[in-house]
């Protein structure tokens, strides 16, 4: 569970000044700038950033001839991030974006290659969830293909794989440490790091290993980006789209606090009924299963049944995305509605948004959660009970 009230600054720096020379140019510039389904790379890797709840600040870092291109590729992504100069090599360009945060002064920070485009928000939280303020965290795999060793056109030795991982980005980090690291490392020596968990390493600041994701390939050559436009002109064509809506309403009683949309939030008063009676995911539930015909949350989880008491709502709705999916379902937006005088459903909307992205695999940006009082009419406006209205919005097909 994502909890509420998150005040920590979280900065992203977003590094797209190299040349590319294993791609070569392409017709519209560096690698970074290649075309992928109407959209440059780097505005598709920065899209994600943007979109992903609890980011304050990204930060793309060019090469200093790029301006005009990179200013084009953006477009109106570019009054959301800053663009700094690199350096001559990818270690000096990240430097030269952890200075420019330092008027900042992030609590964390996450770097990311720009030439990652298929990163997902959830892969970005997983990273940034492990970070704490001594240690770093990074996406990274398990090697899965056999090794060799060799000087030449011979296998000299066969490399033991076991405990062996493929680095990912984005690689997190405290932001005070990171920088630091990378400050001494262009002092005090002149080895080529070529990640910057090598150079957390070498500074002696621990770095966890999460979990990474296949999809999230750095595209290097030529085929990698052809390969990659491919995907976007695959994309299954916007077909049979339904909508489904989903209602519930649970009665307020004397308690210490309540669950909406999957956070805790602290009340004087608790929500009795199924469950933890988290009305919001209740009634996304049913808005999901709506779209299929699938019935409604009882009858899948009937309140008659022990099994299902206090558990999380969470559990519910899993069980309705998995039933869309199974059913060739694309989950295309949710929008929730809490209607309740009290608790202030502002200040958690993030988290909320944050969770149900978890459940679903939305982007942010096609979650929408809003809250309405009842202007004091009805059991709503006496605080006896909180309703919740959900809209889901499902492709089916293709």
């Amino acid at each position: 569970m994502v909890r509420s009230g998150w005040s920590m600054k979280i900065a992203a720096i977003l590094v797209a000044a190299g040349r590319g020379s294993r791609a070569g140019l392409t017709p519209y510039g560096p690698k970074q700038y290649f075309d992928l389904g109407g959209r440059p790379v780097l505005w598709r890797t920065a899209q994600r950033f943007l979109s992903t709840g609890g980011l304050t600040h990204v930060v793309v870092v060019i090469h200093p001839e790029d301006h005009a291109i990179a200013g084009r590729a953006l477009d109106d992504l570019l009054d959301r991030v800053v663009l700094v100069e690199g350096g001559a090599t990818r270690q000096e360009s990240v430097r030269c974006g952890l200075e420019a945060l330092a008027g900042i002064d992030p609590d964390m920070v996450l770097i990311h290659d720009a030439v990652r485009p298929f990163v997902s928000s959830e892969a970005i939280l997983r990273v940034v969830a492990d970070i704490d303020p001594e240690t770093g965290a990074i996406l990274a795999l398990p090697v899965a293909d056999t090794l060799k060793r060799s000087d030449g056109d011979r296998i000299d030795a066969t490399v033991d794989r076991s405990g062996l991982f493929g680095a990912q980005t984005p690689q997190g980090f405290p932001y005070g440490l990171i920088r630091e690291a990378h400050a001494r490392a262009s002092r005090e020596t002149r080895a080529s790091f070529t990640d910057d968990a090598s150079i957390a390493e070498w500074a002696g600041i621990p770095v966890r290993l999460v979990p990474g994701d296949p999809e999230n390939v750095k595209l290097t050559l030529a085929r990698e980006l052809t390969l990659a436009a491919e995907r976007f002109r695959e994309e299954p064509p916007m077909i049979d789209v339904r909508t489904g809506n989903g209602y519930d309403v649970h009665k307020l009683v004397p308690g210490d606090g309540v669950t909406l949309c999957g956070v805790w939030i602290e009340h004087d008063q608790t929500l009795l009924g199924h469950s933890d009676a988290d009305v919001g995911f209740h009634a996304l539930t049913d808005a999901l299963l709506a779209t299929c015909g699938a019935g409604d949350i009882g009858t899948h989880f009937p309140p008659s049944d022990p099994q299902w008491r206090g558990v999380a709502s969470r559990i519910f709705l899993q069980r309705a995305v998995d039933i869309v999916r199974e059913r060739s379902g694309r989950i295309c937006n949710v929008d929730v509605t809490l209607i309740c005088e009290a608790p202030k459903v502002g200040p958690h909307r993030a988290a909320m948004v944050a969770v149900i992205g978890e459940v679903t695999g939305l982007e942010p940006e096609r979650i929408s959660i809003k809250a309405t009082t009842n202007e004091t009419i009805g059991f709503v406006g006496r605080r006896e009970g909180i309703a919740a209205i959900a809209t889901a919005s499902v492709v089916f097909g293709g």
